[in-house]
């Protein structure tokens, strides 16, 4: 097999912070509402240079300045974002009396796939922040004083961005499927069982992006994925890395694709042949194998599934594996994220020799793409997704560079790959342009 000779870019280990600040965090019930009306007027309501949102099914967060934040690279990017807040909690004057998921204080964070990457990782600790989870709904201000905050500024009107313009990004898509037959090479040759390809795209527009705009859009097209916006990186992913909530340890695992057509029969029987699909079943395999090793010694239950379900996407059918566990250890939920990524979902297996490939094959940096994403509260819980369908704005918020990766085994299709990638491509895509007109 001949490959290119594409290394990661040498990032050194750094950390960019202030002194950990003491921080004054206030939860306060909001009154009652039909649906989550907190949260669009939140939204609404937001900052957009600095909105935050983690949003499913009516329930989440959304929250805007900035109380203080660290950014991180290199290796030990996760133990130095911990490090960091377990010293900011436990400085921390929390009054909270909902205790609910999400209250009190918090921290959203972003890590970048690879600890080779420039954009590393961050944690931040928002200024207001409003949360609604089952019928409860709050508002939370952080400060650095003990002083009542200073409300902010009105927000700017939530302004569309005008027509996409959409272009190829490091590969073409020639290359790529090229790329995706040396892997498949490789794994024939044996020297893997699975690696994950990824490409990228980029979207232009001819006005800034508002964060708030993206959310709407994806919040109204995938109320059932996990919608965020962290540190310029939006998305609506469907697989949760790590939930831990009193405790219990919950993951949703997604290997095994297939595009929907929109026909009800078609798409029924489609779901049924990925159910039976032998290399679909052998991919999702090795990806609940890399969560289970890894939560397993920290558990003394856990509930696996023996055969996964069809999670039905607008624009893909996916099978899903809900792994369930009880932990026994001291253990936060940062911590968990650190040693599943990256899992068999987003990597591959062995992960050693998959990520060597990976870094022979993509040309590319993926940045935070495919790296933990979520929020942590001050007990340690909280919730990391897998950064997926997603795309990272630039500093012009005019162009956004949006990713998809397939995972490849020995029984995988390059053309069918570069269709898959399609598929998962068409949430941000049809997120600027309606359906019909946002096809490759």
């Amino acid at each position: 097999m001949t490959t290119p000779n594409v290394s990661s870019p040498h990032v050194t280990h750094t950390v960019n912070q202030a002194p950990a600040p003491r921080l004054y965090a206030t939860t306060t019930a909001l009154p009652p509402t039909d649906g989550p009306t907190h949260l669009h007027n939140a939204l609404r309501d937001a900052d957009p240079r600095t909105t935050l949102a983690w949003i499913r099914d009516g329930n989440g967060l959304i929250a805007h300045g900035r109380a203080t934040t660290i950014t991180t690279h290199g290796h030990s990017r996760f133990t130095d974002a911990n490090t960091w807040w377990q010293t900011i909690t436990n400085n921390a004057t929390i009054d909270n009396d909902i205790q609910a998921p999400g209250t009190g204080l918090i921290a959203f964070g972003s890590f970048a796939y690879s600890p080779h990457s420039p954009h590393g990782a961050t944690l931040i600790v928002p200024e207001h922040i409003t949360g609604t989870h089952n019928g409860i709904s709050w508002h939370t201000t952080i400060t650095t004083t003990p002083t009542t905050p200073t409300p902010p500024p009105p927000a700017p009107p939530i302004t569309e961005p005008g027509p996409a313009t959409y272009t190829p990004g490091t590969l073409t898509e020639t290359t790529w499927t090229d790329r995706v037959t040396q892997a498949i090479d490789a794994i024939t040759n044996g020297h893997l069982d699975k690696v994950v390809l990824a490409r990228d795209e980029h979207i232009t527009t001819p006005h800034p992006i508002d964060p708030r705009w993206l959310l709407t859009q994806l919040t109204n097209s995938y109320p059932h994925t996990w919608v965020f916006a962290i540190d310029g990186l939006i998305g609506a992913t469907p697989e949760m890395l790590i939930r831990l909530h009193n405790n219990t340890a919950t993951s949703r695992i997604l290997a095994g694709t297939i595009r929907r057509t929109g026909n009800t029969t078609t798409d029924t029987n489609l779901a049924s042949t990925l159910t039976h699909s032998p290399k679909d079943l052998h991919e999702h395999a090795y990806a609940v194998t890399s969560v289970t090793d890894v939560l397993q010694p920290h558990c003394h239950t856990l509930s696996v599934p023996e055969t996964p379900f069809v999670l039905d996407l607008p624009n893909v059918m996916h099978l899903a594996t809900d792994v369930t566990g009880h932990t026994n250890t001291n253990i936060n939920v940062l911590e968990l994220a650190e040693q599943l990524h990256p899992s068999a979902a987003v990597c591959g297996t062995p992960r050693t020799t998959a990520d060597n490939l990976i870094n022979t094959l993509e040309g590319m940096d993926r940045g935070r793409y495919a790296g933990p994403i979520g929020w942590i509260d001050s007990h340690g819980d909280g919730e990391f997704g897998i950064a997926l369908r997603c795309g990272h704005l630039d500093a012009t918020h005019t162009n956004m560079r949006i990713f998809a990766g397939c995972g490849i085994v020995d029984a995988s299709d390059p053309t069918a790959e570069l269709n898959e990638s399609h598929a998962k491509l068409l949430p941000m895509k049809n997120a600027f342009t309606p359906p019909q007109d946002a096809h490759p």
